[in-house]
């Protein structure tokens, strides 16, 4: 079996500006596979979607069934710029890869779980997350306390018993705290802001609720420590990227929060991940299977954390596509904590770009059982995007 062509996919804009891009990965056979990468957001779009058009070339030809050597080709001798991960590079190696495991999983007729090794469990426990956004129904920013709180209730009554919020973001009128109201140490009326919320929230959603206090790593490794340590007392379940993904920086907060922490989303290939679990700098890893390297790397880096008695969230913020994968990847997985659902992942336009959605029902999400990644992309995704058709090692064409 060869790879014989393949198309990438930038989507028009959807809610909130994000614009998924996506990868189908054609063979002679007759058989395909989709992949995503998972940078719709945050100012990298148009770079992956170029590194996705630029590694294309380089797998036409090859063996779609044999991953560890397209993902090494990919890594070693695609790109020069792969060798120790990055979010560009590893974003256009994770699509293809997670299109690889498709079609694998389509010529053996196997869901994903089954070709890693099966099922640890059917269901899977979710959380609600970045609700400081508010449900994708009615997205606006969380402003008073009881924004935070009305929120947490809805997560509630969807059957939830998790949420994750940053409170840190919003100012009152719904403008943005800025970079140097974040960091060193935080004025008295910032954290009196902070912790309001805070309150708010586990009040509504009583002690029976986790919550996951979210950062994005505004914050740094002083300021952290100092929310950190006024947060503590509500019952945090883990503190999500408190600081930059930095092992020193990360096991600094840990050591003076004594709260779990999580990080992972900007922490690329197990290489990475190695010296924050060599130094015991995360408790609870998150991974990206659209940017970490696809599901062959993604599930060495969990095993290696398996190793270390740390726990795995994969962090999921894309389309329903890569919530496929990754809900396949964490349910074989031993050191599973949760599952991240989304709350833009439910956004209207972005439902209509593939073939089947994946939402909770009582806070739990179903593990696919279809052959490959269990979803595809849309008709609607193919004629509301920019697509670039691959066909040979050298040729390209703009559709």
């Amino acid at each position: 079996m060869k790879i014989t062509k393949i198309d990438v996919l930038l989507s028009e804009p959807v809610e909130g500006g994000w614009q998924p891009m996506f990868c189908r990965v054609y063979t002679d056979s007759g058989i395909y596979g989709d992949g995503e990468a998972a940078l719709s957001y945050g100012g990298a779009v148009h770079a992956a979607f170029g590194m996705m058009r630029d590694l294309a070339p380089e797998l036409i030809g090859l063996n779609p069934l044999e991953h560890e050597v397209v993902w090494q080709k990919m890594y070693k001798d695609a790109c020069f710029f792969a060798l120790n991960g990055g979010p560009i590079t590893f974003a256009g190696m994770s699509a293809f890869d997670v299109a690889l495991w498709d079609i694998k999983g389509k010529v053996y007729g196997a869901p994903l779980h089954e070709m890693l090794g099966g099922k640890q469990r059917n269901s899977l426990r979710a959380y609600a997350s970045q609700l400081q956004n508010g449900w994708a129904e009615k997205r606006r920013p969380g402003r008073t306390p009881e924004d935070y709180a009305h929120d947490a209730k809805v997560a509630v009554e969807k059957g939830f018993d998790a949420v994750k919020f940053n409170f840190t973001t919003f100012r009152e009128d719904g403008g943005r705290y800025d970079g140097s109201e974040q960091s060193t140490f935080l004025h008295p009326d910032y954290m009196n802001v902070i912790e309001s919320r805070i309150a708010a929230v586990r009040q509504a959603i009583g002690s029976r609720c986790d919550i996951i206090l979210e950062n994005h790593a505004y914050t740094d490794a002083q300021s952290a420590v100092q929310m950190g340590n006024m947060a503590k007392k509500y019952g945090i379940l883990y503190y999500e990227e408190p600081v930059a993904p930095h092992a020193e920086l990360l096991r600094f907060v840990h050591q003076n929060t004594g709260i779990p922490v999580a990080s992972g989303e900007r922490i690329y290939s197990r290489w990475q991940f190695q010296k924050c679990l060599e130094q015991e700098a995360i408790q609870v890893i998150q991974p990206d299977v659209g940017n970490s390297g696809g599901i062959t790397e993604v599930k060495k880096i969990c095993d290696m954390a398996y190793t270390h008695d740390v726990g795995v969230q994969i962090h999921v913020c894309g389309s329903p596509l890569i919530t496929a994968a990754s809900l396949n990847l964490e349910a074989t997985l031993p050191n599973f904590v949760i599952h991240e659902y989304n709350v833009n992942t439910s956004m209207p336009k972005m439902l209509k770009l593939t073939k089947y959605t994946y939402e909770p029902v009582d806070g739990k999400m179903t593990v696919p059982d279809l052959p490959g990644i269990g979803n595809e992309i849309s008709d609607y995704a193919f004629s509301h995007s920019q697509v670039i058709s691959i066909t040979d090692t050298d040729k390209v064409a703009i559709l």
